[in-house]
């Protein structure tokens, strides 16, 4: 076997450990050890070589963007356990209760607003659920679009700034996060417009199966419905787009205030200041958020570590140059590789969550994009859109297992009439896949929707370059006169007999 032999046979190696189900992270790490011993054996690179993982693991805990993760998640955590769920879906339902698919419409503009608040799809989807599927169904929705929007509004969160998922595809990609950011918020409005749109075609097409609710069940009305919904959603706003625009993640900004690391803290402070305005901020509440924080974190740290030793014995063999001869050679040039790079992000998405994905399969794509003159930007934002999707694939997608899990016991508690069944919510998520697939399509064929956000880069024109006159002034000359005549009187006075 040779080095151009050995590349392919540990990509594949990769594919079967990871569909083996043991942790990514360790298997990573056993995979590349195990490959390096046998590279090292074979005469491929010398042991010496393995002497830089130490470096590249100090380089991972020494990253201070990473030191973002925990901060968002921290604040996530804390809103998402605080009840500002509750509060957002209770208020948005009986606003847009009269509507026919009312209930759809506060489901989805209530995932957005969490979306950009919690970061969590776990816990967004449970909350949603707990409080809307036992409404759906007393008023007779479809059981069907009920499940599939509540798990496709759960993964709105991936793509909606600040999210966990841009700052990490920023960092793989060596990227600003504020321009990730900016280049997300046309795709996250799309998304959003689109599952609006596809559930007002349903009100047309079914009427029955997305009725408006009846008068009974409105019990706000007028200016207190109104301080109820602006009470949820400003301080909730005011907190995200100060975040936001510390760090320069708001369309129309071109600076920092601060690095995404100190606007990760800011949000954790203003998470706690929000959780006692709202006085909920307890000792359980804040135990449980930092466990969750300290489990998320530790998870993301063993990933990349195991993915970099993984990635280090890969370049050693020269993956990385295989990597590039096959996808640089594909038919179609730049749309040719697009198409490629997400059907096979789609599949993986099958087996992987977007953590796994980012970590060992975008190292090996961003250079090649890269060369090939693609905007690294547009390509982060195009897979996260894509990533989107492995939580929502039936029957692996972990947005269909929380489901599945809360409506179980939602059923044993009395709170549905009937159980949810199974494929209920696997046929129901597949129309927001096919939904999240065609947003998919519209960020690869029109990147303006991804470019329209960011700052525009100047463009020089050397033909019109103007080179000012750089000819000495007066006052110079006479400076320069000055120090000629005191070189030439400390020359005389060293030449002369003491």
């Amino acid at each position: 076997m040779t080095p151009e032999l050995f590349a392919p046979v540990m990509f594949a190696g990769l594919i079967v450990v990871m569909l083996i189900g043991f942790p990514v992270a360790f298997s990573l790490a056993a995979l590349g050890l195990g490959c390096g011993l046998y590279a090292i054996h074979m005469g491929w690179f010398p042991p010496a070589f393995l002497g830089n993982l130490p470096l590249n693991i100090f380089s991972i805990l020494s990253n201070e963007l990473l030191l973002a993760i925990p901060f968002f998640t921290l604040m996530g955590a804390i809103l998402e356990k605080c009840g500002l769920a509750e509060d957002l879906l209770d208020s948005m339902g009986q606003l847009f209760g009269p509507l026919r698919g009312g209930l759809g419409y506060s489901v989805i503009l209530v995932g957005f607003i969490l979306g950009a608040i919690t970061g969590t799809v776990a816990g967004q989807v449970i909350a949603m659920a707990m409080i809307s599927l036992p409404v759906m169904m007393r008023y007779g929705y479809d059981m069907r679009y009920s499940t599939g929007i509540l798990a496709a509004s759960g993964t709105i969160t991936q793509l909606v700034p600040p999210s966990l998922v841009l700052v990490v595809l920023a960092d793989q990609l060596g990227k600003p996060v504020g321009d990730m950011y900016k280049g997300a918020w046309g795709p996250s409005i799309l998304q959003v417009l689109i599952f609006a749109a596809y559930t007002f075609a349903l009100t047309r097409l079914r009427p029955a199966a997305l009725p408006g609710l009846p008068p009974e069940a409105r019990t706000l009305k007028g200016r207190e419905l109104w301080i109820k919904c602006l009470r949820g959603i400003i301080p909730s706003a005011v907190l995200i787009f100060t975040v936001l625009g510390s760090m320069g993640g708001l369309p129309g900004l071109n600076t920092a205030i601060c690095t995404p690391t100190e606007a990760g803290a800011m949000g954790a402070v203003g998470s706690l200041a929000l959780a006692a305005m709202h006085r909920r901020l307890t000792l359980p509440l804040l135990k449980g958020a930092l466990t969750s924080t300290m489990r998320i974190t530790a998870m993301v740290v063993f990933i990349l570590i195991g993915s970099r030793v993984f990635s280090l014995v890969f370049q050693g063999v020269d993956g990385g140059k295989w990597i590039e001869h096959l996808l640089s050679g594909l038919p179609g040039g730049q749309l040719g590789f697009l198409i490629f790079v997400n059907v096979f992000i789609f599949l993986l998405a099958f087996f992987l969550d977007f953590f796994e994905i980012a970590f060992i399969i975008l190292p090996l794509l961003g250079p090649v994009a890269d060369k090939m003159g693609i905007d690294l930007i547009w390509f982060g934002v195009m897979l996260c859109v894509n990533m989107q999707t492995s939580f929502m694939h039936p029957p692996f997608g972990f947005a269909l297992f929380y489901l599945r899990g809360i409506s179980d016991t939602l059923h044993k508690n009395g709170a549905l009439p009937r159980k949810v069944e199974s494929r209920d919510i696997y046929l129901g998520a597949i129309p927001f896949v096919l939904l999240q697939l065609v947003l998919v399509a519209v960020v690869m064929f029109v990147p303006q929707s991804v470019t329209l956000f960011l700052p525009k880069q100047q463009v020089i024109d050397i033909d019109k370059v103007v080179i000012p006159d750089i000819a000495p002034s007066e006052a110079r000359k006479d400076d320069a006169r000055v120090i000629e005549e005191m070189l030439r009187s400390q020359g005389a006075g060293a030449s002369a007999p003491r």
